[in-house]
């Protein structure tokens, strides 16, 4: 779908986050004001920042992708997204702030007195922030592609240069006001669409029991194969070819497939005619990242589901753009209340991506067969719409998609470039932050032509099983345990979250593709978590002569608030 508008409308968003990252670089004096925007942000405005940043391209576009392939199992996606702030709230969110680091590293230093926990720690705040922005910069290529057919790799480029200047230059302080800006604006860009949408969707008559339906085909439609893909019937198909299927050349024929597995050649063109029942993919053959956890989910859906609760329940404690907001608020009290905000904003936003997913099994069921489902959002308007006002709203989606890639791209730079700067480069000055910004964009940019496409939401509940497995457990002992040492807090990062990234690269290869240890390292977090807690406590308890003196004082400075603090010290 080429729109007229979209270009226009990504120029604006674009234009709109330089303008407003330059008011907050008018008012950013200090070194303070560059790194924790001098922790004076209120809890109404940090709420509307962290909301901003957090809700990125898996929000904006893969959860609406997943409801359509996968159906109403995927909605524990925005429901886990939305719960890890009730943890962050119970457990983390004050003391956190009380704390007074300006990083994860910084935390772990203050409370355990240890620099090799700290570089550790800067290790995960860095691998995580990497695997987090893969998705984004791919979900900016796949939106300017679907919209205007420019080549994958631009969208990601204009949202790397934008957040590397917006970021290099104005710091916390200017991040803090364009990401509330670009919180509001996804939310009009979601909600404004949906309404239109569901006006006509009533307005066609739609029968809504077509919901709980395998997906079928509402009008004919043409399907291009860009990959090779292999199908699954259970029910022999007549479809129109134009290519190979199973080995055999067809010439725009009608062909009858009798049930089973058929393999479609890539190139291959099939003319669905109206009311056909969409093909199932064979998980199994077709490879890749999504078929890979999609085939998980088929073989141990129990398994799946927990694990993926698990992982969006506890690793939002850990995302490194998150919590380093928490560190902007003047004191405990705003932190909870900006937590609180937090909850009512991002689930306000995510009732709208299930209606995007769900009209989606209407009007752009062949996406489950391109492989483009993360596209449903854009395409939807002017397939349901259409005509001038579909341009429009698709026009306003695509806005709103760029400034969730915009937004959650420059907390996780922030908050990787922060670390890079204090415990990698050779100066902690804001000099040598603008070159830890450049290296913080670099790397996932050239990873991501290398890796090539991700299903955003799949790799986004990945870095969150890599988040829960290392970060949680160090941040919650770390908070409410006071015999915690340094070789514990080590050794308990490694083994959780070296086992859960390895999971990881593992799932991303491909590998072993089937059966219960294919499981296991699709989902990790559900054995990688209690794995990391565990070693924690265990070799913390192996080597209780190592606990950091002083340490009742660093959990006294956690726990009591700042105006008890000040009158114990009076």
């Amino acid at each position: 779908m080429n729109s007229s508008y979209a270009v226009p409308a990504v120029a604006l968003v674009v234009v709109a986050t330089v303008l407003v990252g330059a008011f907050g670089l008018r008012i950013s004096r200090t070194t303070s004001d560059f790194y924790v925007a001098s922790r004076t942000v209120g809890p109404r405005l940090n709420a509307a920042a962290i909301s901003g940043e957090y809700l990125s391209a898996a929000s904006f576009l893969g959860i609406a992708g997943l409801v359509l392939v996968q159906g109403p199992d995927m909605l524990w996606y925005p429901v886990g997204y939305t719960a890890g702030y009730l943890v962050l709230l119970l457990f983390v969110a004050a003391p956190l702030r009380r704390s007074g680091a300006y990083t994860l590293p910084d935390f772990a230093e203050a409370r355990l007195a240890s620099q090799p926990v700290r570089r550790l720690a800067g290790a995960f705040v860095v691998g995580v922030g990497w695997l987090y922005l893969l998705p984004q910069l791919q979900g900016a290529g796949l939106t300017l592609t679907v919209l205007t057919g420019a080549p994958d790799v631009l969208g990601g480029l204009i949202v790397a240069v934008v957040v590397v200047a917006t970021v290099a230059v104005g710091g916390m302080r200017s991040i803090t006001f364009v990401q509330a800006f670009q919180y509001w604006l996804k939310l009009t860009a979601l909600l404004v669409p949906a309404l239109f949408l569901v006006l006509a969707w009533q307005g066609a008559g739609a029968p809504t029991h077509a919901f709980d339906e395998p997906a079928a085909f509402r009008d004919r439609r043409t399907v291009d194969v860009q990959d090779t893909l292999a199908v699954r019937l259970d029910r022999p198909l007549t479809v129109t070819v134009s290519g190979t299927v199973d080995g055999h050349a067809h010439h725009a024929g009608r062909v009858t497939l009798p049930e089973g597995t058929h393999r479609i050649a890539a190139g291959t063109r099939l003319t669905f005619a109206k009311g056909t029942r969409v093909p199932a993919t064979d998980r199994g053959t077709n490879g890749g990242m999504s078929t890979s956890l999609a085939e998980s989910r088929e073989e141990r859906p129990l398994y799946a589901t927990y694990g993926l609760i698990l992982a969006t329940f506890l690793g939002t404690m850990g995302l490194p753009h998150v919590v380093v907001r928490f560190y902007t608020s003047p004191h405990g009290v705003a932190a909870r209340r900006t937590t609180v905000a937090v909850l009512a904003l991002i689930g306000l936003f995510y009732l709208l991506p299930p209606v995007y997913g769900a009209l989606g099994r209407l009007y752009t069921p062949e996406l489950t067969l391109t492989g483009d489902a993360d596209a449903a959002v854009l395409l939807l308007p002017d397939r349901v719409v259409g005509g001038l006002g579909g341009e429009l709203l698709g026009a306003l989606v695509a806005g709103g998609a760029f400034a969730a890639f915009l937004s959650t791209a420059s907390g996780l730079t922030m908050a990787v470039a922060g670390v890079l700067t204090q415990d990698v480069l050779p100066s902690r000055g804001v000099r040598h932050f603008r070159l830890g910004t450049v290296l913080a964009m670099a790397v996932p940019l050239a990873a991501g032509v290398l890796v090539g496409g991700l299903p955003v939401a799949d790799a986004v509940g990945l870095a969150f099983a890599v988040s829960a497995s290392s970060f949680c457990p160090l941040l919650v002992l770390g908070i409410w345990w006071r015999r915690l040492t340094p070789p514990g807090a080590a050794a308990g990062m490694l083994v959780g979250g070296g086992s859960a990234f390895c999971a990881v690269a593992a799932t991303m290869a491909d590998f072993p593709g089937t059966g219960n240890l294919h499981a296991l390292l699709a989902w990790p977090a559900l054995w990688s978590v209690p794995l990391g807690f565990l070693t924690m406590i265990a070799v913390s308890l192996a080597t209780a002569s190592r606990v950091p003196p002083g340490t009742a004082a660093v959990l006294a400075r956690f726990h009591l608030p700042e105006e008890l603090r000040a009158e114990v010290k009076a």
